[in-house]
């Protein structure tokens, strides 16, 4: 892909972000066919389809329950990256050799969808979340991933 259209998709994706109801963050991921440079599919973080704006419904788990940024994966809202490898299941889109954009590192448990979804490559808007990830995993595995401008995380020291 171009590098002025890979700045349009990550511009796509944080705006995509802005869907997320998540009172702690909000992630956004593009799903891309870099060959004919078209969205593929979409994802952004927040609560299960039909089950209430926030994760537990009308609550935050994660706030609820004091759990520590970047402890405990599992409760909360539903990952961008998880999101959009479901849709993509529940639509019949091929994520094999696909590019995905995503506005922070994805976890360790996103890690495993993306490598194990034939997702080739993976751009991370630079500045977005970086806690306990699955970078090194998918680096394991055969999975590029790439750095990509992108506005910074207003919790990291310039």
């Amino acid at each position: 892909m171009k590098e002025k259209h890979i700045r349009i998709r990550v511009e796509q994706c944080l705006a995509l972000s802005k869907a997320s109801n998540c009172p702690r963050r909000k992630f956004g991921a593009l799903l891309v066919d870099p060959t004919r440079n078209v969205v593929l599919m979409d994802g952004y973080n927040g609560g299960p389809r039909g089950g209430g704006e926030l994760c537990g419904g009308e609550v935050c788990l994660r706030d609820s329950g004091e759990v520590k940024s970047g402890t405990r994966i599992e409760i909360g809202c539903h990952h961008a990256e998880m999101n959009l490898i479901c849709n993509a299941a529940a639509n019949g889109v091929p994520t094999r050799d696909a590019w995905l954009i995503v506005t922070g590192e994805p976890c360790i448990m996103c890690s495993k969808l993306i490598h194990h979804a034939g997702i080739a490559k993976v751009l991370v808007v630079d500045g977005g979340y970086g806690g306990a990830n699955g970078v090194p995993y998918l680096e394991s595995h055969g999975v590029i991933v790439d750095k990509v401008e992108g506005p910074r995380d207003p919790r990291v020291n310039p």
